[in-house]
């Protein structure tokens, strides 16, 4: 690998665009996503900003319960992310369905059942300082040689 792509790489490592999507929860996990903004977490101090529009995005966060109404539009959502990008399964309802995946209910979890999912943060809800630690750890690998696979 030569030098510039090791510069590049180290670049984009530490400037990670992240969007984030509610596929139906108790907005628990939101709020705490949104404490990752607050002055206590400050995440743009690590590099991390959140956009509202996915062609911006590096990392897509998925809360809440999947639903039979989020199945074509997460994936819209996904495909409309640029290469590099990977997905984090924020709280226990993408995982698992959490209290809501019961045999009347009409939820469809897991999130990876329908979008690839390279981290999951487990809680409910998740404490940001977790939320972190999986942004901060995937954003390496997000970058790795990216222009080295697409060639």
């Amino acid at each position: 690998m030569s030098l510039l792509q090791q510069i590049k790489n180290k670049v984009r490592s530490k400037s990670i665009h992240v969007t984030f999507v509610d596929v139906g929860s108790c907005n628990g996990c939101d709020i705490e996503v949104l404490a990752c903004l607050a002055p206590r977490y400050d995440i743009e101090q690590y590099g991390i900003y959140v956009h509202n529009n996915p062609r911006e995005a590096d990392i897509l966060l998925v809360m809440g319960v999947m639903t039979p109404q989020w199945e074509d539009k997460l994936r819209i959502l996904w495909n409309k992310i640029p290469d590099p990008k990977v997905a984090i399964a924020v709280g226990n309802c993408p995982i698992s369905g959490c209290v809501f995946n019961r045999r009347e209910s009409y939820v469809d979890p897991p999130v990876s059942k329908h979008i690839p999912i390279a981290a999951e943060v487990p809680g409910c809800p998740p404490r940001p300082t977790e939320i972190l630690n999986a942004i901060l750890s995937l954003a390496p690998v997000v970058f790795r040689d990216y222009e080295e696979k697409m060639k």
